[in-house]
Parts: structure tokens; sequence; C-alpha cells
């Protein structure tokens, strides 16, 4: 056995290097984008979309960008200033630079957002369009696709963002999410969450944001009550270092559009 040790250690030092190679998400996390479109009216909403499902999507496809999350907010029916999300993991903050550089290259993307693209100023494609980044979580470094089984016009996300008083008390939250054992009461009760991230740039910070995501309506209020009641939270939420961690609390409430990757 210690004749072989030497020779065991020498294989291992050679592998290592490959398999890091050949899997480079071993180290670090993922980035996200999360796309904002602010709009006013149904002739927007079809411009943007068209242009997302026959121009944008499509050509970060071919850019080997995959799990793209597209979707309309559920208050759109109501609300003056109406939004759809779109969401795209990536893998360094130079592939936000590398995206834009690459469609404008594209002869198929430009053709085919042309409409959009190429909108005149007195009709606008959208109110206003605005980019938040984050960095995923240490305990939640890349993107889980839900495993739902319901049609996508039933599926049910919602998106969630926690603002904190201060960069201390923001440091507290992620705490609250990683070490604490947030991440794991969400794992244990099944919210298929698709991501947790802190925001790196974006007008409202410091923040945090989070996405889960339901069958339906009905199977989203079932899980946080489960999660409100959870022994784990009421222990936690309890604990004095984690209080006045949260300034603010968004909810928003999705529908993926029929051309969403999930």
């Amino acid at each position: 056995m210690k004749k072989l040790l030497p020779k065991i250690l020498l294989l291992i030092a050679l592998i290592a290097p490959v398999f890091c190679i050949a899997n480079p998400q071993v180290k670090g996390g993922e980035f996200y984008q999360i796309t904002v479109y602010h709009f006013a009216n149904t002739a927007q909403q079809e411009l943007i979309e068209q242009y997302l499902k026959d121009a944008y999507l499509p050509a970060l496809h071919k850019q080997k960008i995959k799990n793209i999350g597209v979707f309309t907010s559920i208050a759109n029916d109501t609300a003056v200033d109406k939004r759809i999300y779109v969401i795209i993991p990536i893998q360094s903050l130079q592939q936000v630079l590398t995206i834009n550089e690459n469609l404008d290259k594209d002869e198929a993307y430009q053709l085919n957002g042309k409409a959009y693209l190429e909108a005149p100023s007195k009709k606008p494609a959208y109110s206003r369009m605005e980019n938040i980044l984050l960095k995923a979580f240490h305990l939640a470094p890349f993107m889980n696709l839900p495993k739902l089984s319901s049609p996508k016009t039933e599926r049910f996300f919602e998106l969630r963002s926690y603002e904190s008083p201060s960069e201390t008390y923001f440091k507290s939250k992620v705490k609250m999410f990683n070490e604490g054992g947030e991440i794991p009461l969400f794992k244990r009760l099944n919210f298929n969450s698709v991501f947790y991230a802190s925001v790196i740039s974006g007008s409202r910070m410091p923040n945090l944001m989070y996405m889960t995501s339901y069958e339906n309506k009905a199977d989203r209020d079932e899980h946080w009550k489960s999660f409100m009641t959870a022994p784990e939270w009421k222990v936690l939420s309890a604990l004095q270092e984690y209080q006045g961690n949260v300034s603010k609390n968004e909810q928003v409430f999705l529908h993926p559009t029929s051309y969403s990757d999930y």
C-alpha cells in the first residue's frame, strides 16, 4: 500500500486539472441579469414580445446561453406601469459586454428584431428599460430549473426583493439565507427556487433578490403557509442578530411566457 500511495497521488494530480477544465462551474458561481421592460399599452407589449421571441432569445441561444426566463407581471391587467421581466444567467461580468457585441454582429437578430430596434421616437417600444445585475449566493451558486408538471399557463413564479437599511444589515440578511438556514428550509419545503442572489448593480441597493416557483397560485399559498409555521423559521426569525435587516420587501407575481425557457 505504501508503494502504491505515491502513484495514487500522482494520478490525482494529473486528473484534477482535467476535471476543473471539463467543469468550469466548480469554482465561483453565476451572475444574473434581470431586464425589466416598463410599458403602457398592448401595442408596446406585442412589440416587445415579438422582439424577445423572434430575435433576442434565438440570438442568445446562438451564443450558447440557455435557461432564459421571460415573464409577464400578473398585475399588468390593472397596473399603469406594466412590466415584462427577462432573467439571463451569465458566467462572468465580461459576458455582459460580449452579449451585446455579438448582437451587433448578428444579422438574423437585426432583421428579426427590426420593428423593435427601429421603433420611432413617437411610438417607442417601451416606457423605460431597467437592468439589474446580481451575483448568486455562495450556497446557491447556480440556477435550478423548476420541476413543475402543470401547463405553463398555470405556473406561478414569485420574484422577491429584500432591501436593507444599510450594508451591514444587508450582510446580516444574506447570512440569514446562507449560514442561517433559510435556503435549506426553502429546499426542505420544495419551493422550487430558481435562484438566490445579491444585487451588485441596480437602482435599489443594498438588496437581494430570489425567485420561487409553483404549480399555481393555490400551490404558492400553501407553500408559504408551511414556511411561516415551520419550526426552523420561528427560531431563525426570532434571533436578535437578524432583527431589522429588511427595510422593504417587494413581491412580484409572474407568469412565464409561452417562449420562456422554463
